[in-house]
């Protein structure tokens, strides 16, 4: 029995065949009613839609005028710096002893010869020198003088020269009364054109 159930092969058996059940049919009648969405939620929507771009806005223009200002503090210190670059050596060229020895000398200042030494004990002046003299051993602008650059106004550039020699043109015709009064060239016969090539 085992070895003939080992053997055969079940045979498929034919199923029953399942009917669908039918459909029944109904009649068309009208559509459910859709409902509407709410209005106070696209309102909402809307609105945050627009106050997010505001925000937006608002900070772009925050930091672009911020930019602004930094680039306006960025020249000032450009110019403050050059500012005290000038005033800088303005104060080197004072302070040279060029300078304290032409303005000693404008004073009425004089320098004193060798070195005099009081000895304390008995109150004896010793050393050659007996006081400054009124007249000065030092001549600060005489033939030793000693030139300094930081001193000397720099010389006129050609254009400066030409303004200085236009404002005594005019200075001069003021002068003789013979001024005319500057205005456009006269139009005689239409409107003047440039010559090309």
């Amino acid at each position: 029995m085992s070895l003939q159930t080992a053997h055969v092969q079940p045979q498929p058996q034919p199923q029953p065949q399942r009917s669908e059940p039918r459909r029944r049919l109904t009649p068309v009648t009208a559509p459910a009613a859709a409902r509407r969405p709410r209005l106070a939620y696209a309102a909402l929507a809307v609105g945050g839609a627009l106050a997010i771009g505001a925000a937006q806005m608002g900070i772009s223009l925050a930091t672009t005028q911020d930019a602004f200002v930094l680039a306006d503090l960025n020249v000032q210190q450009h110019e403050l710096g050059l500012q005290k670059q000038a005033l800088h050596e303005n104060l080197v060229g004072i302070s040279s002893p060029q300078s304290l020895a032409v303005k000693a000398d404008a004073m009425g200042l004089v320098v004193a010869g060798s070195a005099s030494y009081l000895r304390l004990s008995d109150g004896k002046v010793l050393g050659a020198g007996d006081g400054a003299s009124w007249a000065s051993t030092v001549d600060p602008n005489g033939a030793t003088k000693v030139g300094n650059a930081l001193l000397a106004p720099p010389p006129p550039t050609a254009a400066e020269k030409k303004a200085a020699e236009e404002a005594a043109a005019k200075r001069d015709e003021a002068a003789a009364g013979t001024v005319e009064p500057a205005g456009p060239p006269a139009i005689t016969d239409g409107l003047p054109t440039p010559t090309t090539r």
